[in-house]
């Protein structure tokens, strides 16, 4: 039987292996020898940055020279080999590496240095101010209203017959795409203002982050502008992929390998708001966006450090069950692909009904909880079910579901057993050319991909990821299932 059509689905601690406490001095150096110009604003000095710092500052200036780096967490060896530009049997460690897997913490490596001129390597941001991790529990509506600034009363129509307030706009995009909320405020008082203050003119900008991209007016397609470029660079250094940022004028600028995540995803970002000649201080400047940041929310690293890494050593997936009741046969219409949307990593899988009818049309099939836990959030055709049943979705693992349809989906706050309806699969929310649901994990607060360290697995089946997006398998045994956008024979799964 086949199906309608379904592959349209969109939806720690400072690193130890560089010093974030690096004078202005040898900050300003490594700008000169990476662009050959003068730099505006001297990095912040080691009284100014709160917090501890790791210990070791390799001399990134020295060609031919070997380096030390200690492994963080979340660190694989794939992502160092691309962050340094190496093979992985150029490094030399004391003890055996996984090729697979998340790395051991605090392991020393030697690193031949083959790159050229690099960024600064002092961090200016920890992992979990990016993403909305346990650091970002945190009351939005009672920051911004304190603020008193425009945003306070901001109103805007998101979509035909849809208005949301300013703080809803920021709470909903932290959510959809998992970015900490307070970096999502701490750049709209970046660029506009509006947190604390209001419009010159008492306009408020159509582009108020300076995006200007056609067709994405607005404060809410700014902010998803935002979110979606921080994923860009977190989620590329995180897998070794993204190693370089683009600025205007076609020059690029390669990361400083030894950065964590979060610091790149910043860099990345102001890469694009800011042209070359600005990017300096708009990073390690007086007037930069981490110090504004720290002004309005206290030191990150801090938090960061009560937080915790967020990828501790040894994570492991809990059992999870495929989305549908026992003795159904669905397809498996999208193999491993964005687990939200472009700059998330490929984490999600879609699975659609085996039924006939229109493409579109509400089937009668439920889409099921893969384990017990309490949903976290029912909205816009998407649910987000907390397994650590704390009911926060910054917190350990959490499974989302995608394009449920709206009639008949499950509220939030609701207990759930394994196997217990969450609403119909559809094409609704997103983009979707046939009924499906799109299935994705995260763990506090970060998505994880499919295919990766800690694999995606269903009632026994594994995900196993193809160079293509929505092409790929599920694996049990010596069982294949291979997926297909039309749900052709193949495809098809049964619980």
């Amino acid at each position: 039987m086949v199906l309608a059509n379904a592959m349209a689905c969109n939806a720690p601690l400072p690193q130890s292996g560089v010093a974030r406490q690096a004078t202005a001095v040898s900050v300003m150096q490594t700008i000169d020898a990476m662009a050959g110009q003068a730099a505006a604003t001297p990095a912040p000095n080691a009284t100014d940055a709160p917090s501890p710092a790791p210990t070791r500052t390799p001399d990134w200036s020295t060609p031919g020279a070997t380096f030390e780096y200690e492994t963080a967490a979340g660190d694989t060896l794939l992502a160092i080999t691309g962050r340094f530009g190496v093979a992985a049997q150029q490094i030399v460690a004391g003890e055996s590496l996984p090729a697979d897997g998340y790395l051991p913490i605090a392991i020393d490596l030697q690193i031949p240095n083959v790159l050229g001129p690099v960024s600064p390597g002092v961090p200016v941001l920890p992992d979990s101010e990016v993403v909305y991790s346990p650091a970002a529990v945190f009351d939005v509506d009672a920051f911004v209203r304190s603020a008193g600034g425009l945003l306070a009363s901001y109103d805007e129509e998101i979509a035909p017959g849809k208005h949301l307030s300013g703080t809803a706009i920021v709470q909903t995009v932290a959510q959809e795409l998992s970015v900490n909320p307070r970096l999502l405020l701490g750049l709209i008082e970046y660029r506009s203002g509006w947190v604390y203050g209001f419009p010159a003119d008492g306009q408020a900008d159509a582009y108020p982050l300076g995006f200007r991209i056609a067709g994405r007016r607005g404060l809410y397609q700014e902010l998803r502008i935002a979110a979606t470029q921080l994923n860009r660079g977190y989620y590329g250094w995180r897998e070794g992929t993204l190693v370089e940022t683009r600025f205007d004028d076609e020059t690029t600028l390669r990361f400083h390998p030894g950065l964590n995540p979060g610091t790149v995803a910043l860099m990345h970002l102001i890469a694009i708001l800011r042209p070359r000649d600005r990017w300096m201080s708009s990073v390690y400047g007086e007037d930069s966006l981490p110090t504004l940041y720290a002004a309005l929310f206290g030191d990150p690293w801090a938090r960061a450090q009560a937080a915790g890494p967020l990828l501790p050593p040894g994570l492991a997936q809990p059992t999870l069950e495929l989305p549908f009741a026992a003795g159904e046969r669905w397809s498996l219409t999208g193999g491993p692909h964005p687990a939200w949307n472009a700059g998330t990593p490929r984490g999600a899988l879609d699975f659609s009904p085996i039924i006939g009818g229109e493409p579109c049309a509400v089937p009668d099939r439920w889409v099921t909880a893969s384990a017990p836990g309490v949903i976290a959030r029912a909205e816009s055709n998407a649910v987000a079910l907390d397994l650590d049943g704390d009911g926060l979705e910054q917190t350990g693992w959490v499974i989302v579901y995608l394009h449920l349809a709206q009639a008949g989906q499950i509220a939030a706050g609701t207990q759930v057993e394994a196997g217990t309806p969450l609403g119909h699969p559809s094409c609704e929310g997103g983009v979707a050319t046939g009924k499906h649901v799109h299935v994705a994990r995260k763990f506090n607060g970060e998505w994880l991909a499919a295919d990766g360290p800690v694999p995606f697995v269903l009632s026994g089946w594994r995900a196993v990821a193809d160079e293509r997006n929505y092409y790929g398998a599920l694996v049990r045994g010596a069982e294949r299932v291979t997926s297909d956008s039309s749900g052709q024979q193949g495809s098809t799964i049964m619980r």
